[in-house]
């Protein structure tokens, strides 16, 4: 099984980078399911995507992706560091995503075939 660790930084809304990780996850997890093993790390901005009762103007639905994502069993973590600079460590989170730390990311980093930034 191919681990692979997908560690995003930019502002769920606003621009498509975020956007575009989460695509790519969900296409690999889509076509390769029972080979990959996927996490995901939110850093910085990229926070505010697993917080819990997003409700988008139009397009893509960042809280949505991320429950399909935790549905279908990838792990999805939010930095503390970044949330607790943000006010966000005590709000409701997304279903399935949890509050993560430098310490797990270094491990998830040393452990991931591939590491992929966004």
């Amino acid at each position: 099984m191919q681990k692979l660790l997908f560690i995003i930084h930019a502002a769920p809304y606003g621009n498509e980078s975020f956007f575009s990780g989460l695509r790519l996850a969900l296409q690999i997890q889509e076509q390769h399911k029972s080979a990959v093993e996927l996490k995901l790390f939110l850093m910085s901005d990229a926070v505010a995507g697993g917080l819990a009762k997003q409700n988008p103007a139009e397009g893509y639905h960042i809280q949505q992706m991320l429950e399909i994502l935790t549905a279908q069993g990838a792990a999805v973590k939010l930095c503390k560091t970044c949330t607790n600079a943000r006010g966000m460590t005590d709000l409701p989170l997304a279903e399935g995503v949890q509050i993560g730390t430098l310490a797990e990311l270094a491990d998830w980093s040393i452990e991931a075939d591939k590491v992929f930034n966004f």
